[in-house]
């Protein structure tokens, strides 16, 4: 009997991952889609899929996790929309629903940070853990991950990257780049910060550049939000602007410097290094998070 096949997507802003796979490590087909208009990239994102379904056989579920804000209600007429995004154009964008008209199959969505949190779960950083975080810290910042197993949805759906932090105006006279709030996680901390603040992108400044240390203070403020309201097992930090890998020691130093001993968990004080990590599946996170959505879909019949 041959193994079912899945479709994962991985939406983002700039482009669109797509794969086909009966599972982790046994791809059969990859994509790489420039985000464009949603007519023209779901279009070739439905074409992807079409194309390796007749090569290699029917796809049993998709998975997607996407930039948001998107609308996860499944009782919501609206249900699989991106919602009130900035991006130009995907506003009130329908995803779930051309994938399912097309395909016929059931269809796992969700943010893309929660979808790369389940990802590490599956398979990687997040192994064992049934209350974690995860952050990318890329041209945006986002947050989602798991408490008691569950991920983490609620009202909506969780926006950590918007969360307020505090600006010492004569350390940081910069306002901020996020069109609603200023200066929030994401408009002091993202890679769009970082460029628009030193009129550099992030991986063209040196290790020694003052921004590092304003970078970390910012993540690590983030960071002890994050253990103070949620308590999470684990902190995991991905993105492109984590690459600079001199960060993470930095935020750890910070964040216990913030706690000041008042989590006094040995998670924490005695084990940071393991406690706050970068993504076991590294680049991967996303995408193997949307197979896993299309591999739970497929065994619920969503």
């Amino acid at each position: 009997m041959s193994q079912r096949l899945f479709g994962a997507i991985e939406a983002g802003g700039t482009k669109f991952i797509c794969i086909v796979a009966s599972g982790p490590g046994q791809e059969i087909a990859r994509a790489r889609i420039d985000t464009t208009t949603p007519d023209e990239t779901l279009g070739q994102v439905v074409e992807f899929l079409g194309q390796a379904a007749s090569e290699h056989g029917d796809l049993a579920a998709i998975g997607v996790g996407t930039f948001g804000p998107i609308d996860l209600r499944r009782d919501s007429s609206t249900f699989g929309y991106i919602t009130s995004t900035p991006k130009p154009d995907w506003s009130n964008t329908d995803l779930v629903g051309p994938l399912r008209n097309a395909f016929g199959v059931p269809v796992g969505f969700d943010t893309d940070v929660n979808a790369a949190g389940l990802g590490e779960h599956r398979w990687g950083a997040a192994c064992g853990l049934d209350t974690f975080v995860y952050l990318t810290i890329g041209t945006g910042i986002g947050g989602g991950g798991m408490m008691a197993e569950r991920m983490m949805h609620g009202l909506v759906h969780p926006e950590m990257g918007h969360m307020r932090l505090p600006r010492d105006p004569d350390v940081d006279p910069f306002e901020g780049v996020c069109p609603f709030h200023g200066d929030c996680l994401e408009g002091l901390a993202s890679g769009t910060a970082i460029a628009a603040r030193w009129q550099k992108p992030a991986h063209e400044l040196s290790a020694d550049h003052q921004a590092w240390q304003l970078e970390a203070d910012y993540l690590s403020l983030a960071a002890v939000n994050l253990v103070c309201t949620l308590s999470p097992q684990r902190i995991i930090f991905g993105g492109g602007v984590m690459q600079q890998t001199f960060l993470l020691p930095m935020i750890r130093e910070r964040t216990l410097k913030l706690l000041n001993d008042y989590v006094r968990s040995p998670a924490i004080v005695e084990h940071i290094d393991s406690y706050i990590v970068t993504p076991g599946l590294g680049d991967n996170s996303g995408i193997m998070g949307a197979l896993a959505l299309a591999m739970d879909a497929h065994e619920a019949g969503l």
